[in-house]
């Protein structure tokens, strides 16, 4: 990989997951990319170090515990205003990419992910700002049934800031049908699809 730009390493990033093993490996990997990582493992250590060490980025996952990433994103850039933030999720749903860049993160990427894909995401457009262009586009051809579902079910639960309850109540549907099935991994887009 080539050199990052100067900037990059003007201000560290922080980055924010509770998976312990995951933190430990990207932090090293973004390191010996010539980020200046800072770590955090809930909300509360995020702001801290957000407050003290004002990050140019941020890398955030989804799904913090109990917690939903999403509701942190608009509290870290009020501490930060321009901070880029990345989320992170294994989770993936247009929904909740529609929603993470609504609320202000600059990109959104699906795990399992590599440090190289992190870095291309933090730096592409350094210096431009969401906008509506910015929102993934809808695909050609219809979604699969199930895939629906799965969209359906994300925007509910992205709109019940992660409340799996308030979630089941407005879907209609047992709490424990509704964590089986976010247990599930996403269904793929199209059923031909290999990737």
């Amino acid at each position: 990989m080539s050199e990052l730009p100067h900037a990059a390493t003007a201000r560290p990033l922080l980055l924010v997951d509770d998976d312990v093993t995951f933190l430990r490996v990207l932090a090293r990997a973004l390191a010996s990319r010539g980020f200046e990582v800072i770590t955090a493992s809930n909300f509360d250590d995020a702001r801290a170090l957000t407050r003290r060490h004002h990050p140019r980025y941020c890398v955030l996952d989804l799904k913090l515990g109990e917690e939903n990433g999403l509701r942190l994103i608009p509290e870290l850039q009020s501490l930060v205003p321009d901070l880029r933030v990345l989320l992170l999720t294994g989770y993936a749903s247009i929904a909740t990419a529609v929603e993470a860049i609504k609320r202000g993160a600059h990109d959104y990427l699906a795990k399992p992910v590599d440090a190289d894909a992190v870095v291309r995401a933090l730096l592409d457009g350094d210096n431009a700002g969401p906008d509506d262009s910015d929102l993934p586009d809808t695909p050609e051809q219809p979604l699969a049934l199930r895939r629906l579902e799965w969209e359906h079910i994300q925007r509910v639960l992205t709109e019940c800031d992660g409340n799996i309850s308030e979630t089941a109540r407005r879907l209609g549907m047992h709490r424990r049908t509704l964590q089986r099935k976010l247990g599930k991994h996403p269904v793929r887009e199209r059923p031909d699809s290999e990737d």
